[in-house]
């Protein structure tokens, strides 16, 4: 009984135990504490090793039961929207302050898509904004500005 192997499963199991690894690994710069008393690099060092361990599991499934599958064209336009979107928010979510910036953010990433119409993009936009405000300022006490010093407030 041949095996057959499934190439992207095997590269992005491959991605998460990078990523995995690399978490753990910086975690290891912090304090890891007790198991009763948890330091600041105890929950990174979890976080990450779940992840490699997901990420070798997704490799051994391609590796052992992979399906063949066949990559259909990139959508390069979605791709490089995306990343440009996330550029924007880390280099002005400071100057801008976090609704500005999440709002807009939230309203490139809607440009990924062809079949988003302008009303829902502004709605998503929106509302995305009003949560990320929410749960990161309002619950997690994040302290950013929600206006920043660029638009003069």
């Amino acid at each position: 009984m041949k095996h057959r192997r499934s190439f992207p499963d095997v590269l992005a199991g491959g991605v998460f135990v990078l990523i995995g690894a690399a978490f753990a690994a910086g975690s290891l710069g912090y304090e890891l504490g007790t198991p009763l008393r948890m330091g600041p690099g105890a929950f990174p060092l979890l976080v990450g090793a779940v992840v490699a361990a997901l990420g070798l599991a997704i490799v051994v499934k391609g590796l052992v039961a992979g399906e063949v599958a066949a990559f259909g064209p990139v959508p390069w336009r979605a791709v490089a929207v995306i990343v440009l979107a996330l550029l924007f928010f880390g280099f002005t979510v400071r100057g801008l302050g976090f609704v500005p910036a999440s709002a807009v953010t939230a309203l490139l990433t809607t440009l990924a898509s062809t079949r988003v119409r302008p009303l829902m993009a502004l709605a998503v936009a929106a509302g995305l904004a009003v949560a990320g405000t929410l749960i990161f300022v309002v619950g997690l006490q994040l302290r950013i500005p929600l206006v920043g010093p660029w638009l003069g407030f």
